[in-house]
């Protein structure tokens, strides 16, 4: 039931002549203080239309109206409070949970149209470093509340495999490089010579020349060229996967820039036959001043193509391999002036999903409050942070729970979920600077809390033994019991919410506050007394762990049973 529904339609009758149904409904609130109702009307928003004092119009509106659907009815100064019948909530609640289950929360709002997600995109020949972890973990739980909300995401992991970065290797791979040690260990000796090109370009600037030199190669189709291209590309996959693998990422495409070299000189054709493309000081743009943007550069004066021209191509790929219900990018906010102009141009070409193309920024992540940069050689490997996570978590388990079953799997669990909650607990537009303790505490804010919160459930659960659980009919009266109710009844507005935000920190807000209230809970009320709402309040109990699950696997986060 939607109770602040119920709270509009028991004050409409009395409200028609100064308020819409919908009007009602909107000026409806949740008071803080649950001393203060459930649900609170301001009559201050009417004192000028109805020429009365806002204490006057409560007063009058709780002798008109039907208050047998509540507990009470309460006038507090201006305010017109609502306390809700708790038994009938409760059992209204947990009846939802327990017929739903994981599905809980789950709508059909999307109609399964289909959502190309451009996520992760690590570059070819470097490292997958702390610096990727916000854009694939974001995007990852943004593709799994799209599900949630009935539409079908596709993850589109949008390697960095092509452009000048790879002349560059190659010059340097042939000047400094030897085959054994990049068989040996790929990834971190490509990184070192990235690293010494840059260094060594500062008093040998002729080897940017070089560099330029092979990736014309390169685009020409030189062989020698396209070995190494393949060669660096494949061993990089390799390395990406195990750390996908580890984080419980999985893509549907890995679709890089290279994959779309042969589609771009349609998308010229297409500009130039439009009438879109202007000649600039012998360069190539398209004029965006109607949407108060800077010309985007298409093709520069020689003729090389540049971002905007593959991702112009990307996009008319997606549009005509997807038909797209929404075409999300997430890419760090630095670039939210570029796809500004990508949209336009898109707008400009007639593109249809051009209008829901939303980019999806995020803030930096740091450490120590210092930017990381492959450039510089300042790079912090996530592989080797989720390791240090892992290790962490195996010396916890084996401190607070040495006997626990699955040892490592379990401190896996809290290890990498702890690093996916530790982002994912933070507005995504909000900079994090990162600390890997922090992160793994058992108490406050953390993805190890809500965890545990959801392994005590289990727990209780064991204890109680082959208890039926209640389908319908689970009152409870219990006060204690309410605030945890009341944030079950939360959950599928809270799913709604995270989508239409594009924010995962709704998810993993709402898991913090549902694992603080089972919490105090179970602090103060003896779940396991035989009484007769016994079962129910066990009911209760199984409808937190569903929910903490579901919460958590939004997040991309495991839910071990036990911990």
């Amino acid at each position: 039931m939607d109770y602040k529904q119920l709270v509009a339609d028991t004050l409409a009758p009395s409200l028609t002549d100064v308020l819409s149904a919908e009007d009602i409904y909107q000026k409806i609130e949740r008071p803080k203080d649950t001393s203060k109702g459930d649900y609170a009307f301001p009559a201050f928003t009417l004192a000028k239309a109805m020429k009365k004092a806002p204490q006057q119009i409560a007063a009058d509106l709780v002798a008109q109206i039907d208050t047998s659907h509540f507990e009470k009815v309460e006038v507090a100064g201006p305010y017109l409070n609502f306390f809700l019948d708790k038994s009938v909530f409760s059992a209204d609640i947990l009846g939802q949970v327990m017929s739903d289950g994981a599905d809980y929360g789950q709508n059909e709002d999307g109609n399964g149209g289909n959502v190309p997600i451009d996520m992760s995109s690590p570059n070819i020949a470097k490292p997958i470093s702390m610096g990727h972890l916000r854009s694939t973990v974001i995007g990852n739980s943004i593709a799994e509340i799209l599900k949630k909300n009935g539409y079908t995401p596709i993850k589109d992991n949008h390697l960095g495999d092509w452009g000048t970065q790879f002349g560059k290797l190659i010059v340097v791979y042939l000047k400094w490089g030897n085959e054994e040690d990049v068989k040996k260990d790929p990834i971190t000796n490509l990184v070192k010579y990235y690293v010494k090109f840059h260094q060594e370009d500062k008093e040998h600037p002729e080897l940017d020349d070089q560099a330029r030199e092979w990736f014309k190669k390169l685009e020409d189709g030189d062989e020698e060229a396209h070995h190494l291209w393949s060669w660096f590309r494949d061993e990089s996959l390799k390395a990406f996967n195990a750390i996908y693998d580890k984080l419980g990422v999985k893509f549907d495409t890995y679709n890089g820039e290279a994959f779309y070299n042969d589609k771009m000189q349609a998308v010229i054709d297409d500009l130039k036959a439009k009438g879109l493309l202007k000649e600039s000081q012998g360069a190539q743009v398209v004029d965006l001043s109607k949407y108060d943007l800077n010309p985007a550069l298409i093709l520069k004066s020689d003729g090389a193509s540049l971002y905007i021209t593959r991702d112009i191509a990307t996009a008319v790929y997606r549009e005509n391999t997807y038909h797209p219900a929404m075409n999300l990018y997430v890419v760090g906010s630095e670039q939210m002036y570029y796809f500004q102009q990508l949209k336009a141009v898109l707008t400009e070409m007639g593109l249809p999903s051009a209008k829901n193309l939303h980019h999806i920024p995020f803030g930096l992540i740091t450490v120590d409050g210092k930017k990381l940069s492959t450039r510089s050689g300042r790079i912090i490997l996530l592989d080797v942070v989720l390791d240090d996570s892992i290790e962490m978590a195996k010396k916890q388990i084996a401190a607070k729970n040495p006997d626990l079953p699955n040892k490592d799997e379990v401190a896996k669990q809290v290890g990498v979920g702890a690093i996916i909650f530790g982002d994912l607990k933070n507005e995504r537009m909000n900079s994090i600077d990162f600390n890997l303790e922090d992160q793994l505490k058992f108490e406050g804010e953390t993805g190890p809390y809500v965890q545990y919160a959801h392994a005590r459930a289990e727990s209780i659960l064991r204890k109680a033994g082959d208890v039926t659980l209640l389908e319908s009919d689970a009152k409870i009266s219990d006060p204690e019991a309410w605030e945890t109710l009341k944030v079950l009844a939360d959950f599928p507005d809270t799913v709604k919410l995270a989508l239409k935000e594009f924010e995962p920190s709704d998810v993993a807000k709402y898991a913090i506050r549902l694992a603080k209230a089972f919490n105090k809970y179970y602090a103060h009320s003896k779940i396991l007394a035989d009484d007769s709402e016994k079962t129910a309040r066990l009911t209760l109990v199984k409808s937190v762990s569903t929910v903490l699950k579901e919460a958590l696997r939004l997040l991309g986060v495991e839910a071990p049973d036990e911990m």
